[in-house]
This record gives structure tokens, sequence and C-alpha cells, in this order.
């Protein structure tokens, strides 16, 4: 995507790549310190590291309008040693969109998060990844929904289990209005990874998996993250009503906590502290 379009300020980028290549120590990144004008790395020492020549670097820098691909900005972001969230600014200063999804890893949640879950106590919660993996739960949610404990990793992730999992059918009391609830926001979500394989993979499995799934993906729906009500049949203590929200982690916005409270007007406050009480 061109850096160049009507109104487009690139002065931001420049002024970024600039600030993070100061930051660096040379010795560290394999450069002789030596006497230097300025702390940092030079632009050539960049330009070495991410791969690229020293005059489109440096084009770069100075925000002229010169093509730069997603490969690039990867590139640039090992040279400088960006975080995730610096890593995000660059793209969003260089294309206006936010990177593809990182190359998956095995996600573990904070000591911190795991605590806050444990502290709603009587609120059934858990925290997923974009690609749905949950990776962090409650007690509560456990004895509400599905002992997660209990699963394989690969089976730990909620849009398998609305298509994938038997109980889950019978969990829901309108199964098919709330898959393809879930259905279209997981698709907004599909959309955002930009192609990431193992979302791809995911749905491969599913496509062959569930008939449900296979025709209803190719229509397409999306629909955003929200609130909504949510009717389960418990085999022990029967019907639930529970309202969700959702929110997105402020440390990690790679991951979405997910939030279930008994609706007003109902007797479900009683039956999740039966569960958890009694469970």
């Amino acid at each position: 995507m061109s850096l160049a379009h009507a109104g487009y300020d690139r002065r931001p980028l420049g002024d970024f790549l600039q600030s993070r290549r100061g930051r660096l120590n040379p010795a560290e990144c394999g450069f002789p310190a030596g006497r230097r004008r300025t702390s940092g790395l030079r632009r050539e020492e960049v330009a070495q590291l991410a791969g690229v020549s020293v005059t489109w670097y440096t084009w770069l820098e100075q925000g002229r309008e010169i093509q730069v691909s997603t490969q690039t900005l990867e590139g640039i972001a090992r040279a400088l040693r960006l975080d995730r969230a610096e890593r995000e600014h660059l793209f969003l200063l260089a294309q206006g969109r936010p990177p593809a999804m990182a190359e998956w890893r095995p996600r573990e949640i904070t000591a911190a998060l795991q605590r806050m879950l444990d502290g709603l106590t009587y609120s059934p919660a858990y925290i997923r990844t974009k690609r749905w993996d949950i990776v962090g739960w409650n007690r509560a949610v456990a004895l509400t929904f599905a002992d997660y404990g209990a699963m394989e990793p690969h089976e730990r992730n909620s849009i398998r289990l609305v298509f994938a999992h038997p109980a889950w059918r019978t969990l829901m009391v309108d199964w098919e209005a709330d898959a393809k609830k879930a259905l279209a926001i997981f698709r907004a979500d599909f959309a955002r990874a930009g192609n990431d394989p193992r979302f791809l993979e995911l749905v491969d499995e599913l496509d062959r998996l569930s008939p449900e799934f296979h025709q209803w993906w190719p229509r397409h729906d999306v629909r955003n993250h929200g609130e909504g009500v949510k009717a389960v049949r418990h085999p022990k203590v029967g019907l639930m009503s529970l309202e969700y929200t959702a929110f997105i982690v402020e440390s990690d916005p790679d991951l979405r906590m997910v939030v279930y409270t008994p609706a007003p007007g109902s007797d479900t406050a009683d039956k999740i502290a039966r569960l958890v009480d009694g469970g």
C-alpha cells in the first residue's frame, strides 16, 4: 500500500522511526559503539538489520511517496526491536491498519487476570484469544457451561464448542439463533486476522465437522462484539437466563474477557449460587 494519498501526513511515521532507532544500543545490535554524533543506531545500520537499502529506508524516514510492504515492515519492526504495541503503531502509521495476527504460540494469562476471574465468584467468566481459544476461566463458568480444564487444548475453543460439541446443543435453549450470532462475530474476527493460518485451519475443521457451519459460513454474516442475553438449560438447576458482556483486556488487546451475569427478574443468581456453593 502506498504511503501517498491526499491529506496523508507522513511526518509521524518518520518521527516514530527516528525515536525508536535513537534508543537502541549499537553494541547490543552488533555494531561498534565508537564516537557517534547522536545516540542510537544510524539509518544504514537499521537498513542493514531490516534487509533494505539505505536509500529506501532514508526515504521512509523522510516520508517519501514509496511503497511499503507488510514483509518490509515486519523486518523494520524486528530491526528496531519493537514490542507488540509499537509494532501495531508502526503498521497503523505506515499502512493505516493494524498488522495481521502474530504467529500463534501457546498463551497463558497473567496471575493478576486469573485472580480477577476467580474473584468473580458468582459470575461465570472466561478469557479468550482473537481466535476464540479459551485461555483462562473461573469456577463459575466451568460449572455453568463446561469444564474447560478437562478438555484437550484444541477443544478449548468457543466457536468449536458451539459447532462441534454435542452437549452445547442441549445446553443452549435456542442453539440455532445463538450459533448464528456467534458465527457472525467470529466471522468479523476472522477478517481482522488477515488469513492467519490457524484461523483457516479452524474454519476448515468446522466446515468438515458441522453441516450448519458448512451451510452458514458462505453467507458472510458479520456483527460486532457487545452485549446480549443467553438462555441456558442446565442439567442440574434447569433454565437460566444470563446477560453477557465482552471486554478487551487493556494489557493485551489480543485477549477478550467475557462475563455472564444473571438477567434481572430471573432466579438465575440463586441457581448459580447453588452450583458454585454445592458443586
